[in-house]
């Protein structure tokens, strides 16, 4: 049952902030309705104020009894840090969509591994649930790059049947790359039915590579450059199978082993010129002091 509205609640008010490290962030927001209809793959378009930029940001979690939605965010661009800066408890966004995409494919999977890597550690955990509440026996393997960027291990421990914590510099679980811990995985289950895996695309890539020659069915899911969230824009345009497919509609989830990661990475490279001139802008102007009050001769 969802949670009774607070009168005269501010829409999109961010209840809680959690700051994970210098660049990542949670934002739990209330809003009741999309917690209801959310489902563990899809995605939300946001604004942070009236001029800003509309983004996509896939949901981390969501608390149907709360009526809250929850995103993991990594301040990377001006739109990101710019909601890092004012996106505080109590504030609220100016608009939020969603929920977006087609949810994952959950049911009739026995046996699933569920593979984050950095950011992708977030989005990937409402799969992880629920598998476990769909009766799969669930692995989780998680990447960080050391254990001082570790969150989330006691909620993932809470919904795995085996957990596994990889490290770039081994400070934390087992030293390697999330291909590491699939193939631990991997050699140890001869019966997994899928494999999903949901992280930067070289992370992606490399899972899928990994499992192809297992035969082990392997899901991804993808995050171009997206503008609206409705397919309209057609800037979130993916090759899977060779044929040209809209992240925003289509998925965000895709058959690994069919989708062309060098498209991929290709595309998300497009507007990078651009987006480093927006941020290094957006950063001068923060750094302008309040301009002083200059008087006209004569006046």
């Amino acid at each position: 049952m969802v949670a009774e509205v607070v009168p005269n609640a501010v829409p999109y008010e961010i209840v809680t902030r959690t700051d994970f490290s210098d660049v990542t962030y949670l934002l739990e927001i209330l809003e009741p309705d999309m917690a209801k209809a959310a489902n563990p793959g899809q995605f939300v378009m946001v604004m942070s104020h009236a001029d800003g930029e509309r983004i996509p940001l896939t949901i981390a979690d969501f608390d149907r009894e709360k009526g809250t939605i929850t995103l993991v965010v990594q301040a990377i661009g001006k739109t990101t840090r710019e909601m890092q800066r004012d996106m505080v408890q109590g504030a609220h966004l100016h608009a939020m969509v969603g929920p977006m995409g087609i949810p994952s494919h959950i049911e009739g999977v026995k046996k699933v591994v569920c593979v984050g890597g950095g950011l992708g550690v977030a989005p990937v955990y409402p799969q992880a649930r629920a598998f476990k509440e769909a009766g799969a026996y669930v692995i989780g393997v998680i990447g960080f790059r050391n254990k001082d960027l570790v969150f989330w291990k006691d909620k993932f421990e809470s919904v795995c049947d085996e957990f596994i914590i990889c490290s770039d510099d081994g400070s934390v679980g087992i030293k390697g790359l999330v291909t590491e811990g699939i193939r631990m995985a991997l050699e140890k289950h001869n019966d997994i039915d899928e494999v999903i895996a949901i992280g930067p695309p070289i992370m992606m890539r490399a899972c899928s590579q990994f499992t192809q020659p297992y035969g082990v069915h392997t899901v991804v899911s993808l995050n171009p450059i997206m503008v609206d969230g409705t397919g309209m824009c057609g800037g979130c345009r993916v090759k899977v199978d060779g044929r040209t497919k809209f992240a925003c509609v289509d998925g965000p989830d895709f058959d690994a082993h069919k989708v062309d990661f060098d498209d991929l990475m290709a595309r998300l490279k497009r507007f990078r010129e651009q987006e480093k001139l927006v941020l290094d802008r957006w950063e001068q102007g923060c750094r302008i002091p309040e301009a002083p009050t200059i008087s006209t001769p004569g006046a």
